[in-house]
């Protein structure tokens, strides 16, 4: 078959009786399809087909197309809004019926005449707009087909939110409630008041829990919470204990959803005497709005037509069949149409009788929507034509009389440096508040969880900011531990030199002489070394100080060690060689002394060289130790070599300690053993407790511990061996002669 041959036809069945309503203007016409009968019945036609019939007329329908004819009536005759156009319309009833709506709305795409879909038969017709339908049985069908035309769609009722998918239905628009852009509005207000516990109080019926659970949903998404939903029904006391509840409860606010309870309006005005109102706009119209004072109402904007000049244009319209069918229905009143009389009697299933009908009072119901579609339609168009428009401007009308916003909370909020901790069982919005845990800081209201510091930071007092950590070292300028060591190693070190100063000066009396003069001087030197050293622990650690404090201290001081080894093993050799034919004879004098220092010093000498070449000690930025301060210390590097260094001088000390105390009994001419003993158990006890100390302190007191034990230590082998020497140096001068050395006991002194 060729495809010339190939023929469709698309065959829409007409009603038996059209209501339309037709005026051309210039250039644009208003399409209108409305819904004054709100159901279709099929009868046979004497041609034994089907045909549809419009039933059930409602008054104020019909009064939304008279409506749409009034605005675009007083439009036309506005010469500011659109001057020199003239509007036209056709207007078409669907009957509630979704075919009929297609057909009313191909009808209006077409022009009047046959239907020819993609074709319209007007001269220079444009259809700007079509206003309708009146649900979304019509008016979805509707923007499906205006889309694919591109024409623009306005309900004045149809609030499905299926119609608000923009990516669908681009050109579909409406001036009805929406309750999702309600419960968004609603959910906004509550956000931006501040309020974070409501309760939601509902009609007690299929659609009142069906808005209430999306009002819900809506108030979560924005950060409140709901305590209950309550509900009003037709029994007493369910209602009651719902009040009761309400009255109970901590939330200030009520948001109202739903129709309106209407009898219940009882209960709602007791709620309005203790809690704060929120109520969408379908809460309004029946009720005074003194009812209502103190709350906060979604109002929509109503237009009042004026009475008399409305029901002057209603009734001057003649020959309107539309109008005659529903006074027909409403009065039961004959047509004096035959067949209309019996085609109605059949399908009301009710007598007709003889009467003039009734007159139809004007009923404006939701006409103020038609109303604002057309002018919505209206200025916009005179926008685009002088390419003018701006923004509307939103305003908040408030007549308040508190000077501050109510408060409406399940907790009260936390303050920066605390956190929210929920409360088990309750709802997000109920919680305690818990200050932030050590080291982490919340710098704004009702935050979730506090924000932990950086690890050179810590938080302030409030806990509200992170803020740098002081640094922790034995300073100069502001730690009193550092003044009080630095003057005792000042007069520590001046001590020293003046004791070597008297040992020079005497050095050829037999004091001086007894035991070793040169090594005396030699102890006294690194002694005093040993508490210069004490400076390398003060002040901010560098990488050099921390290299030269352990060093510098360990070979001074092994070197005082290894002196008074040497001088008490020398005391014990000159005893044994004292005795006729003995051969440690040999043993006696300088030499034998100064290698025993030098041997013993090279030792602790090459073991610092090693740690120094292997693992130096370096500064380093202790963060770990104490949470809110820096410590900057020294770290040793290899611990193991600083602990060899520590054991190594523990070692010299107890050898020391060891041979002094065996010689301590030797003749009084040679008892400066028994000062070596006491002076090596001093520093034996002082170490021996220093390390657990030093072990279990942190920071600047850790350094001081070492620094004490330094001091100490020198200490013991200053004043225990030099100041008895002094002492008869410079208050005994009697005592340091040769003659009261031999004296009647016949000593022997042996000169070196």
């Amino acid at each position: 078959m060729r495809g010339s041959d190939l023929q469709f036809r698309i065959h829409i069945t007409k009603p038996k009786y059209e209501y339309k309503y037709i005026q051309d203007g210039d250039i644009i016409i208003i399409g209108g399809v409305f819904s004054v009968n709100y159901s279709v019945k099929y009868i046979l036609d004497n041609g034994g087909k089907y045909i549809p019939i419009c039933i059930n007329p409602i008054q104020n329908r019909y009064i939304e197309i008279q409506t749409l004819l009034f605005t675009i009536d007083e439009i036309n005759q506005n010469l500011d809004l659109l001057p020199n156009i003239t509007l036209g319309y056709h207007v078409y009833d669907s009957c509630a019926d979704p075919n009929l709506a297609m057909k009313s709305v191909m009808q209006i795409l077409t022009g009047p005449g046959r239907i020819v879909p993609n074709y319209s038969c007007g001269d220079e017709r444009e259809i700007a707009v079509l206003i309708g339908g009146r649900s979304t049985v019509t008016s979805l069908p509707i923007a499906q087909l205006l889309g694919i035309y591109g024409h623009t769609q306005i309900s004045y009722s149809a609030i499905d939110p299926v119609l608000n998918d923009r990516a669908l239905y681009p050109h579909y628009f409406s001036t009805g409630p929406d309750d999702y852009i309600q419960h968004v509005a609603i959910a906004e207000l509550v956000e931006h008041l501040g309020w974070t516990w409501v309760i939601i109080l509902a009609a007690g019926d299929e659609r009142g829990e069906r808005e209430s659970q999306n009002l819900r949903n809506e108030i979560t998404k924005h950060g409140a919470c709901v305590d209950f939903i309550g509900t009003l029904t037709d029994d007493i006391n369910t209602n009651t204990r719902t009040l009761e509840r309400i009255q109970k409860s901590t939330a200030e606010v009520v948001v109202l959803c739903g129709e309106q309870f209407r009898t219940k309006i009882f209960f709602v005005e007791k709620i309005i005497k203790e809690k704060t109102l929120v109520a969408p706009a379908t809460w309004i119209p029946g009720y005074p709005t003194s009812l209502f004072n103190g709350s906060l109402i979604f109002n929509e904007e109503f237009f009042i037509f004026d009475n008399s000049e409305f029901e002057d244009y209603v009734l001057t319209i003649k020959e309107d069949i539309l109008l005659k069918d529903l006074l027909t229905v409403a009065s039961s009143c004959l047509t004096h149409d035959e067949e209309k009389d019996t085609i109605f009697k059949n399908v009301y299933s009710k007598i007709f009788r003889n009467c003039s009908g009734s007159k139809l009072l004007p009923f404006y119901g939701r006409s103020y929507r038609v109303y604002t579609a057309v002018y919505g339609f209206a200025h916009a168009e005179h926008d685009m034509l002088s390419s003018s428009g701006q923004f509307c401007n939103k305003h908040i009308h408030k007549n308040i009389h508190r000077k501050q916003t109510l408060k409406s909370q399940c907790s009260a909020s936390c303050p920066p440096g605390y956190r929210k901790v929920p409360q088990n069982g309750a709802p997000p919005c109920c919680y305690d508040c818990a200050s932030c845990s050590e080291g982490e800081v919340s710098n704004l209201t009702d935050m979730e969880n506090c924000v932990r510091c950086l690890d050179y930071e810590w938080p302030n007092h409030e806990k509200t900011m992170c803020i740098e950590k002081p640094t922790d070292f034995l300073s100069y300028d502001r730690d009193s531990l550092t003044l009080i060591f630095n003057v005792l190693t000042v007069i520590l070190s001046a001590i020293a030199v003046s004791i070597l100063g008297i040992f020079i000066s005497f050095r050829d009396t037999p004091v001086v002489k007894a035991n070793n003069r040169n090594l005396s001087f030699i102890l006294l030197v690194s002694i005093k070394l040993s508490f210069l050293s004490v400076f390398l622990f003060l002040g901010c650690p560098i990488d050099i100080t921390c290299m030269l404090r352990q060093t510098s201290f360990g070979i001074t001081f092994s070197i005082a060690v290894s002196c008074v080894l040497a001088k008490t093993i020398m005391v014990f050799i000159v005893f044994k060689a004292t005795k006729p034919g003995s051969s440690w004879k040999t043993l006696v004098g300088a030499k034998l002394a100064n290698s025993i220092v030098l041997f013993f010093s090279m030792i602790q000498i090459i073991i610092n060289v090693i740690w120094l070449g292997i693992s130096p000690p370096f500064a380093e930025q202790n963060i770990h130790s104490e949470p809110r301060i820096i410590i900057i210390q020294c770290n040793e590097g290899s611990v193991v070599a600083f602990y060899i260094v520590l054991s190594y001088m523990g070692l010299l000390a107890s050898v020391s300690f060891i041979v002094a105390f065996l010689a301590r009994t030797l003749p009084d001419s040679f008892n400066e053993a028994k000062y070596i003993t006491f002076s090596m158990l001093l520093f034996c006890s002082v170490w021996i407790t220093m390390i657990p100390a030093y072990l279990s302190t942190k920071g600047k007191y850790m350094v001081a511990v070492e620094i004490f034990a330094i001091l100490t230590s020198n200490c013991g082998l200053l004043f225990c061996i030099f100041l008895p020497k002094c002492y008869i140096i410079l208050l005994k001068p009697e005592m340091n002669t040769k003659q009261y050395l031999l004296g009647n006991k016949k000593k022997l002194i042996v000169t070196l």
